[in-house]
């Protein structure tokens, strides 16, 4: 009786718990173990640039239009182009001074097979983008991140291209940090990061590289106090600073120096400081104001449309979009929805990639031979995405991944 007394008592919660049980292991098997599609549908440009934008405002572009991407940008316009496109900045639960994902060179030899020249790179976080602009070769780049102080690093960085005349000079300001030994412009990246090993944080040239960054940026109090505080966390760590070093419940990854030494699965190592051509190409580029950081939400209304349309007005294709795993954030509807629709304003061809990174059981879903490393780096094709929203609806990220290679 007592038993029977019990489970009348409690048995609405029992009744939910077993609802929500039964709802988390759909779910499950929806991630996990549906079916992948067998064949991948080609949409030709034509029917791209007809994919309907029910529903969205309408964005508006104060920069005109030409025949082509310009050669040049002026100071002016760059930061115009930064106010124009960007969002009001979010949040992300770690500081990402530093990528921390390993596996980021496997997918450059696909890479570059597909890559056309001229095109447009868009990616996501810190440095990591530098290794596959100096990779690819675009003529335009663009780099969207929900984080404010992203956009401010990357900025930093352009200052500290524009300081240094080569890669050893370009890590010495970095790090605040004096080599002992002089590098030839033959020096391997092991060999450049061997050096800055062992040389000691310098205040005094810290203080000194700060005000040369401040006075080429322009920016408020605010973003310069930002500036300051992630440069000195360059400074007080050094080579050695991983994705880690500031949030110890951060997901552990390399530090600076393996990320540049890494290769990919065959021993070659693309970084943007293993070779003084790779330095000079995105020091160029720089140069000429063309590596454009923005504050946005991948799911936002303004940052990725309003690319989208300037590269339409300027007769633009996107080669590679480097998404990192941004996309495991945003899998809830609404926001996966608007995500795909973004992806879908954006002209793009059937070379055109997606570059992700791929956690655990999705980079198991990935991989056709049966097994995979616990993470990988994977390029799949852009018009996946475009396919599922011409029909009505967004693809399933299982579906997108499972087309990676």
């Amino acid at each position: 009786m007592l038993i029977a007394s019990l489970h009348m008592k409690y048995r609405p919660w029992i009744v939910a718990f077993c609802m929500l049980g039964i709802a988390a292991g759909l779910l499950f098997w929806h991630l996990l173990g549906s079916s992948p599609t067998t064949s991948t549908p080609v949409l030709t440009p034509p029917a791209v640039s007809r994919v309907p934008e029910a529903n969205i405002p309408p964005i508006t572009n104060p920069f005109g239009t030409a025949d082509a991407l310009p050669q040049e940008l002026t100071g002016n316009i760059f930061s115009k182009m930064i106010e124009e496109f960007s969002e009001p900045g979010g949040y992300f639960m770690y500081e990402n001074y530093v990528s921390n994902e390993r596996s980021y060179q496997d997918p450059i030899p696909a890479l570059i097979k597909v890559a056309k020249p001229g095109g447009v790179y868009l990616g996501v976080g810190p440095e990591q983008n530098f290794t596959y602009i100096a990779t690819i070769h675009p003529a335009m780049a663009f780099i969207i991140d929900i984080r404010r102080q992203n956009m401010l690093e990357l900025l930093m960085y352009k200052a500290l291209f524009a300081m240094a005349a080569n890669r050893a000079e370009f890590v010495s300001l970095l790090f605040s940090r004096k080599p002992s030994t002089r590098l030839d412009l033959s020096s391997t990246a092991e060999d450049l990061f061997r050096i800055f090993a062992a040389a000691h944080p310098d205040q005094n040239l810290f203080e000194s590289n700060l005000r040369r960054i401040k006075a080429q940026l322009h920016l408020t109090p605010e973003d310069e106090k930002t500036v300051e505080n992630v440069y000195r966390v360059f400074f007080s760590i050094g080579p050695d600073l991983s994705y880690s070093s500031m949030n110890s419940y951060a997901p552990s990854g390399p530090s600076y120096s393996s990320l540049m030494t890494l290769t990919d699965a065959a021993g070659r190592n693309w970084s943007y400081l293993a070779s003084e051509e790779n330095f000079r190409f995105l020091k160029e580029m720089q140069r000429r104001n063309l590596i454009v950081p923005l504050v946005g939400d991948f799911a936002g209304l303004k940052a990725i449309r309003g690319v989208a349309r300037y590269l339409k007005d300027h007769h633009a294709t996107v080669t590679a979009f480097y998404l990192s795993n941004v996309e495991m954030y945003i899998l809830a509807s609404p926001q996966w929805k608007s995500f795909c629709a973004n992806v879908a304003a954006l002209p793009v061809d059937d070379s055109s990639v997606f570059i992700r990174f791929l956690l655990g059981p999705y980079a198991r879903a990935a991989f056709h031979n049966g097994f995979a490393p616990r993470n990988m780096s994977v390029i799949s094709p852009m018009i996946d995405v475009l396919t599922g929203v011409v029909k009505g609806y967004p693809p399933s990220y299982y579906d997108l991944i499972h087309a990676s290679k």
